[in-house]
């Protein structure tokens, strides 16, 4: 998950307190006014006396941060590559199940050994797998025993209004399946991925 403040944001002579999220490729605040600044629109950034200021489309929006401020500069000018949040490195076995999206499968090729499915896979070190609805999640028992003893299972879904699947229902499936959920992350703009891993003690010697 990215990091979060409750914090006060101004913006074009308005100012509203409010959460803002600092996501993988973004700013969002959420208030008495809604902002979403992807950091391909930044034209400005400068992190002063507890504010973040960001310069984007013409205008300045201020978000009074405290002492998180200078650390949600430094992110943005230095972002974190999603496969390194998602633990995946070189020279891994990665197989993707159900996830369509092209962009997210060219950086998989690469740098890992990618499988486009997960017929005929005999062990892989994560495999991702999209779960839109709950009736999606019976599949976790047979997955789990496509993937290492110290591999993972990161289900991708949908995130926000509108999205049928909640954290939690996953988080009980993993449980029917013999696993526990380890992280949460942010996918994309729309997509949350949540980290299920065999437990330890269950995990073969």
């Amino acid at each position: 998950m990215g990091s979060e403040a409750v914090c006060s944001v101004s913006y074009q002579g308005r100012t509203s307190a409010g959460k803002a999220l600092l996501e993988t490729s973004e700013i969002v605040f959420r208030g008495d006014f809604r902002l979403r600044i992807p950091f391909s629109d930044i034209e400005a950034l400068e992190a002063r006396d507890g504010e973040l200021r960001v310069g984007f489309g013409g205008g300045v929006a201020v978000f009074a941060l405290g002492r998180q401020a200078e650390r949600w500069a430094e992110k943005v000018r230095n972002p974190r590559g999603l496969l390194d949040k998602l633990g995946v490195k070189p020279g891994m076995t990665v197989a993707v199940f159900g996830l369509d999206d092209d962009d997210f499968a060219a950086q998989l090729r690469s740098g890992v050994d990618y499988v486009d499915s997960v017929e005929g896979l005999d062990e892989a070190d994560i495999i991702f797998y999209e779960a839109d609805t709950a009736a999606a999640l019976p599949a976790l028992s047979a997955l789990r025993s496509r993937i290492k003893p110290a591999g993972a299972i990161w289900v991708v879904s949908p995130k926000g209004k509108g999205a049928r699947l909640r954290d939690v229902e996953v988080m009980a499936a993993a449980r029917e399946a013999g696993l526990v959920d380890s992280k949460t992350v942010s996918f994309s703009s729309t997509h949350t991925a949540l980290k299920l891993v065999v437990p330890r003690a269950l995990r073969a010697v």
